[in-house]
């Protein structure tokens, strides 16, 4: 897809997808390609979205990590980076490899589980152990590198070892800011950063991403965690309708 075809049909409604994801990127720290992906690509290629939002995510990380770094959990972040880097390199393999359509149905089931997850607020209380960093990691780095949507095993795993809202959120963003290195350096090997369009988009999105981010950090403040949780729910459980629509009827 060329970017005169992309200015002609898609600018509206791809700055409004990116003004919600990372809207709620700002306030809990995670969630902005989970949104972002599914609903981009219904109408954009995955080589395109993944790596533009890997550019954006990594952008994001910067602003909401720098500023709480105090506040970031590197114990936990050290843990979790080892397996993350084996999956990168397995999940930037798989997205150069594997035709679309296999992609677009594994990444809305993928989504459809998590947002379920998130609507009815399903999780425990209970600490895990840090043997899970391994599964976590591993399947975190994976998905992050096939779909620009690896936050769920992370989130599930970090949200079971730190319940500070505040902590818990700085640590989401220096862990995607490390792991989003690797995907920088990994996309680059394979050639999915080399075009033109991506940093065009990347450098067009990016007020925009800035002012969202600014805007859900003023709100993080003041909204509660299950409040959030069921709104990230209700916009994954349309995206992966959406997406599953396309992978069986593009």
């Amino acid at each position: 897809m060329s970017l005169e075809q992309i200015a002609a049909g898609h600018v509206a409604s791809a700055a409004a997808i990116l003004l919600t994801a990372y809207f709620i990127r700002g306030i809990t720290g995670f969630g902005s390609g989970l949104i972002s992906v599914p609903l981009l690509a219904l109408f954009l290629p995955l080589q395109f979205v993944v790596p533009l939002i890997l550019l954006l995510d990594f952008t994001a990380s910067i602003v909401i990590g720098g500023f709480n770094f105090k506040r970031v959990k590197w114990d936990e972040v050290g843990v979790l980076i080892p397996f993350g880097i084996v999956g990168v390199i397995l999940g930037t393999s798989l997205l150069v490899n594997l035709p679309p359509e296999p992609m677009l149905i594994g990444l809305a089931g993928f989504v459809f589980i998590f947002a379920l997850r998130s609507l009815f607020n399903i999780r425990g209380d209970k600490p895990v152990s840090r043997g899970w960093a391994v599964p976590a990691s591993l399947t975190g780095g994976t998905v992050g590198a096939l779909f620009g949507t690896g936050g769920p095993p992370y989130v599930i795993y970090l949200s079971h070892r730190i319940h500070d809202k505040s902590e818990l959120r700085a640590t989401f963003s220096a862990l995607f800011f490390t792991e989003g290195l690797t995907r920088i350096g990994s996309f680059l090997v394979a050639g999915l950063l080399m075009t033109a369009s991506v940093w065009v988009a990347f450098f067009a999105a990016l007020p925009l991403v800035l002012g969202a981010l600014y805007l859900g950090g003023r709100v993080h403040v003041g909204i509660g965690p299950a409040q959030m949780a069921r709104l990230v729910g209700v916009l994954l459980l349309v995206s992966s309708v959406s997406l599953l629509f396309k992978a069986l009827y593009r």
